[in-house]
C-alpha cells in the first residue's frame, strides 16, 4: 500500500475504513451505516445508527490536536447554549475522544462523534442574510466564552503564535521556497508579529475562540444558523475571529452584513485598518504552509497558484 500522501482521495478515505470501525465499536450505536461527506483538512462521516438517529464522526486526520485539545473544545462546545451548535456524544466509557489504529498513517487517530445538524452549508454563495446571522453567532460565541474557566486535563493552543504553534513548512529547513521568497515571507512575518503583539498588549486576557467560522462551518436551516467544526478553537482574541471569517468573504456588502451582525449583539473589537490587513494577510500564509503540510493531494495541488496569489498580496500590504 502506498504512503497515505501519496494516495488518491478515494484510497485515503478506503484507507480509513478499519479505523473507523474501530472508533464505532466503541459507541452504544448498533449496527450503523456509515457515508464519507467530507475528506479534507480531517475526514467527516455521515453515521446512522441502527435506530436511525444520525451523527456527524469528525476523524482528525490531518490535525494535531492533542486529547487535552478535544476535551477542551468538547467543554466549550457543551457550554454554549445561545447559539445552535452540534453536540458531543460521550462513547461507552463516557469519554468524548475516541482513538482508532489507522495503518496507512501508522497512528492512532483521535475522534469525537457530533449530532447532526439539518440544512445546508451557504457554503460559497452566502446570502446577507446568512452572513448577518453568521455574526450574530460570533458575537454570542465570544460573550459566552469570555469568562469560561477550562477544566483539569483540558488545554486549547495559543493564538498569539505567528503559525499557532504548528510546524513551520515555509521558512524553516523544511522550506522549499527560494532565498527570495523567503525574505520577502520573513518581512511580512515581522510585520504580522509586531501587529499580534500589539493586539495582545491592547486587549483582555484571550478567550476561547472559533477560529475558523466561514460559509462551510455553517449549517442554515428552517431560517436559523448552526456553527460547527470548532477542531481549531484556540485561546485567541474576537479580534481575530473576525479577521479570519472576514478573509472569507468577497465583498464589501458581505463583510458589512456580517460585522452589522456582530455589532446588533455587542460592540465591535477596536482595531486599525492596518491591524485589520496583517491578520489577514496571516491567515493566507497560515493556509500556504498548511498546503505544504496537508497529506490532502487536491489541495497540495493547489501550492503553486496559492503562492504566486500569497506573495502578490505580501508585495501589496508591505
Amino acid at each position: 500500500m502506498p504512503v497515505f500522501a501519496n494516495m488518491s482521495v478515494e484510497q485515503q478515505v478506503a484507507s480509513l475504513a478499519n479505523c473507523l470501525s474501530e472508533i464505532l465499536e466503541q459507541y452504544d450505536l448498533g449496527v450503523c451505516e456509515t457515508e464519507s461527506i467530507n475528506h479534507e483538512f480531517n475526514s467527516t462521516f455521515k453515521v446512522t445508527a441502527a435506530d436511525g438517529e444520525l451523527f456527524a464522526l469528525r476523524i482528525n486526520v490531518n490535525s494535531n490536536r492533542s486529547i487535552e485539545n478535544l476535551k477542551a473544545e468538547v467543554f466549550w462546545v457543551n457550554s454554549i447554549n445561545e447559539v445552535l451548535t452540534p453536540k458531543p456524544k460521550a462513547n461507552k466509557r463516557g469519554e468524548f475522544a475516541t482513538l482508532g489504529w489507522h495503518e496507512a498513517t501508522g497512528r492512532k487517530l483521535s475522534a469525537v462523534l457530533y449530532s447532526w445538524l439539518d440544512g445546508e452549508e451557504p457554503g460559497d454563495g452566502p446570502t446577507l442574510e446568512q452572513l448577518g446571522a453568521a455574526g450574530v453567532a460570533m458575537a454570542k460565541l465570544h460573550k459566552s466564552s469570555v469568562d469560561l474557566v477550562l477544566p483539569a486535563g483540558a488545554d486549547l493552543p495559543d493564538l498569539s503564535d505567528f503559525l499557532w504553534g504548528e510546524r513551520d513548512y515555509l521558512l524553516s529547513e523544511d522550506s522549499k521556497l527560494a532565498e527570495a521568497d523567503k525574505k520577502r515571507l520573513s518581512s511580512a512575518k515581522s510585520w504580522i508579529e509586531e501587529s499580534l503583539t500589539s493586539l495582545f498588549e491592547s486587549s483582555s486576557a484571550p478567550q476561547p475562540i472559533h477560529a475558523d467560522l466561514h460559509p462551510w462551518n455553517l449549517m442554515w436551516h428552517e431560517g436559523k444558523i448552526a456553527v460547527f467544526d470548532f477542531d481549531d478553537c484556540g485561546m485567541g482574541l474576537p479580534m481575530q475571529d473576525l479577521a479570519i471569517a472576514i478573509y472569507y468573504l468577497d465583498t464589501d456588502d458581505q463583510t458589512q452584513a456580517f460585522l452589522a451582525g456582530y455589532e446588533s449583539v455587542q460592540s465591535l473589537p477596536v482595531y486599525t485598518a492596518k491591524q485589520m490587513q496583517a491578520l489577514l494577510l496571516q491567515r493566507r500564509i497560515m493556509l500556504l504552509n498548511y498546503l505544504y503540510e496537508t497529506s490532502n493531494p487536491e489541495h497540495s495541488g493547489m501550492i503553486p497558484e496559492y503562492q504566486t496569489e500569497t506573495f502578490r498580496r505580501i508585495e501589496a500590504a508591505i
